[in-house]
């Protein structure tokens, strides 16, 4: 696996490339988001995190990922950087810009979801892992595709936070799913990395926002 770390105005991070890439193509991207368990860490711990540590596996993996590095509380204490910089790698010479993919877990989740919903545009699909959001927003994605994952015993996130925002999505006129693993606690996440069924998902969906998108609570008198 090869990684180069990078840096984005004040944001580390790391790029995973595919063990044919060649420079003369596009691909797609996977923006990875981490959980709170590699905050304020290094990157070289976070080349060490699952994520990378699964998709090893799977033999040819066609994506680039992308996964910076949070060394604030949490993603929302940077999330005006966080956004700059999906858009600056939705514009590398190797970015298939038809195909930038979302995928985060826990905090990274909660991440995955707000950023979506706050610029739905650049995405063809995401994959929240173990979060929740703002459920009253999810209109939004209405032209985003979604496959979230949660453990059905997780106590540190309800999984009814996934819920929530699937049904909302879903309510909206969206395509969402949501898979519960019943017996997994909070780590839902590797069952995911190792599913490549997930990633022949992600490759299925392209972007398809073109559409208009309807903000349905722009009325002060009703929604304050």
């Amino acid at each position: 696996m090869d990684f180069e770390v990078k840096k984005f105005e004040n944001l580390q991070y790391v790029v995973n490339y595919p063990d044919s890439y060649s420079a003369a193509k596009k691909y797609p991207v996977i923006i990875f988001l981490h959980g709170a368990g590699t905050r304020f860490t290094s990157t070289d711990h976070l080349m060490k995190n699952p994520y990378f540590e699964i998709i090893r596996s799977h033999g040819n993996f066609p994506f680039i990922s992308v996964a910076p590095l949070c060394m604030e509380n949490s993603w929302f204490d940077l999330f005006e950087t966080l956004k700059r910089f999906a858009v600056y790698i939705s514009n590398e010479d190797y970015a298939d810009s038809s195909r930038i993919y979302l995928m985060g877990i826990s905090m990274g989740g909660y991440g995955t979801w707000a950023l979506a919903m706050s610029m739905p545009e650049l995405f063809a699909a995401i994959v929240p892992v173990c979060g929740g959001g703002m459920y009253w927003n999810a209109a939004t994605l209405a032209n985003v595709p979604v496959w979230a994952f949660h453990g059905g015993k997780d106590i540190t996130v309800f999984p009814e936070e996934s819920q929530k925002m699937v049904d909302a999505v879903n309510k909206n006129g969206g395509n969402a799913k949501l898979t519960i693993y019943p017996e997994n606690a909070h780590d839902s996440w590797s069952d995911t990395y190792r599913n490549y069924e997930v990633f022949r998902w992600l490759l299925s969906n392209t972007n398809k926002n073109e559409n208009a998108i309807n903000d349905i609570y722009d009325d002060s008198k009703i929604y304050g």
